[in-house]
């Protein structure tokens, strides 16, 4: 049974689809999707559990990759380029390896296929703050979040995802229970014992500390075409600090798929 996701369309050519990380949805893409829309048809997809989209009994990275395949089914899109943010970027690459002939390239920002750790204790806290009790206002919710978190910048994109509920509060447009109880999954690493051959970039915040250098054999044992780009002075939400640096590099990689493909029909027609 498919999963209902929410997803916007914009420009003509090529299928783009972006995956936003945990707790967004896709709107947070906005800047890449505008810069991309040129050139590509780009859908920005809510993941399942969040924004718009309907939710999963039970989220994981396979659940996820397979909510997106059906929707790419019913689309009749048989191909696609994924760019993917965290959470995003795990979705894509377990999509890659489930259905690699369904994916032309991948790009993923900030985000290794490892299990991670759980970073994410104080961010359910101070959701579950604002969940508690019935918020009358953002600058409510925004004050109760700000007793737990440190970083304003946390504090707006999560507020980015308070909706109004039918009595005039607030509530989280995501499924915070459901995403709690998967957290442990959604930490986990993509399918192994598979390889996406295609090519892959790995964008990396050069203040972050998400994708290490040990774990370039994990990366390569999986796509052994992975290159490299790193964002200086960028941290792990590195398209919202420097958007235009983060859409060029996405643009331009997007471009040289195009030109590498090109170069493989001119080289079959000379073979011919």
């Amino acid at each position: 049974m498919t999963t209902e996701l929410y997803v916007r369309r914009a420009g003509e050519g090529e299928a783009v689809i972006l995956l936003h990380g945990l707790f967004g949805a896709g709107a947070n893409l906005g800047g890449v999707a505008r810069a991309l829309q040129a050139q590509y048809t780009v859908y920005s997809v809510d993941l399942p559990g969040h924004g718009r989209s309907a939710w999963l009994a039970r989220p994981s990275l396979p659940a996820m990759a397979a909510s997106v395949l059906g929707w790419m089914d019913d689309q009749g899109i048989a191909q696609a380029h994924f760019l993917g943010h965290s959470l995003g970027g795990k979705v894509a690459m377990e999509l890659a390896l489930q259905r690699p002939q369904r994916v032309l390239s991948l790009a993923v920002a900030d985000i290794a296929p490892v299990v991670y750790a759980g970073r994410h204790s104080a961010v359910f806290a101070a959701l579950d703050a604002v969940a508690a009790t019935p918020c009358h206002s953002r600058e409510e919710a925004a004050a109760r979040m700000a007793a737990l978190l440190e970083e304003d910048g946390v504090i707006q994109f999560l507020l980015s995802s308070l909706e109004r509920d039918q009595q005039g509060g607030y509530r989280w447009r995501f499924d915070l229970a459901g995403l709690r109880d998967g957290y442990a999954a959604l930490l986990d690493a993509p399918a192994s014992g598979r390889c996406y051959q295609g090519p892959v970039l790995f964008i990396k915040g050069g203040a972050s500390d998400y994708i290490q250098d040990q774990y370039w054999p994990a990366i390569l044992a999986l796509f052994p075409a992975a290159t490299a780009k790193v964002m200086p002075g960028c941290g792990h939400w590195l398209h919202a600090e420097k958007p235009a640096l983060f859409a060029s590099i996405v643009s331009r990689f997007l471009a040289s798929v195009e030109t590498r493909k090109l170069g493989a029909i001119d080289s079959l027609r000379d073979e011919r």
